[in-house]
């Protein structure tokens, strides 16, 4: 039996980039027909219409990543659920083999730039030790074997996202799942993922505020 599946996509001033990325999920998994979340930080150009316009389903949020991640979680109707950014940096034809992880029994499924058949065009010096260190720091804590925890491509079951009771309204969303899927002793796959550069626009990250964030989640979570 085919599973349900749901996207959740957070936009912020995206009209470049998120008519490319919904033509390309749709091309890409169309036999399952997967429900399209956007969640909205109030963009000023034309996101909402564009999304609306190509099916997708829109809501609206004030807060961060995490938590319109958490707002599309509580919108979301399939079984599976991904997490997928809007700058067309996560690879479509990477979907099915997330999807695939958690139909054969996985509780999460995380993609992975540092493993063999992954890597990125868009990571930064700075930002590739900043993430090593944090690698480190949580392998260390929590006796996991991670690669990657600050990357925001992943697949989960949507039994497993009611465990994860996620509360983290920041990019530090990421680090809270890595954390909490071994504190709950959750099934995990790490996945092979390629991240490119964004397509067009402005990113948002900032290293240093960011890494304070994830430094942040670490320490609340021991």
């Amino acid at each position: 039996m085919t599973p349900s599946v749901s996207i959740i996509i957070p936009t912020l001033n995206e009209e470049g980039n998120i008519a490319r990325l919904l033509f390309s999920i749709n091309k890409e998994i169309n036999y399952i027909k997967p429900e399209i979340i956007v969640v909205d930080g109030y963009s000023i150009d034309r996101t909402v219409k564009i999304a609306r316009d190509n099916g997708a389903k829109i809501y609206f949020n004030k807060g961060g990543k995490g938590s319109a991640l958490i707002k599309g979680i509580s919108k979301s109707k399939g079984d599976i659920v991904i997490f997928m950014d809007a700058d067309l940096s996560h690879k479509p034809t990477e979907l099915r083999r997330l999807i695939s992880a958690i139909d054969s029994g996985y509780d999460v499924c995380m993609g992975s730039r540092f493993l063999d058949g992954g890597g990125s065009d868009d990571i930064s010096f700075v930002r590739k030790l900043g993430n090593y260190f944090f690698i480190w720091l949580i392998n260390s804590i929590y006796g996991s074997k991670y690669t990657d925890i600050c990357y925001g491509y992943r697949s989960f079951s949507k039994k497993a996202l009611k465990k994860l009771n996620l509360k983290e309204a920041s990019f530090g969303i990421e680090t809270e799942i890595s954390i909490k899927a071994k504190k709950q002793g959750l099934k995990v796959l790490e996945i092979p993922s390629f991240e490119r550069k964004r397509y067009t626009g402005a990113g948002k990250l900032m290293a240093l505020r960011d890494g304070l964030i994830i430094l942040s989640v670490i320490l609340k979570n021991i």
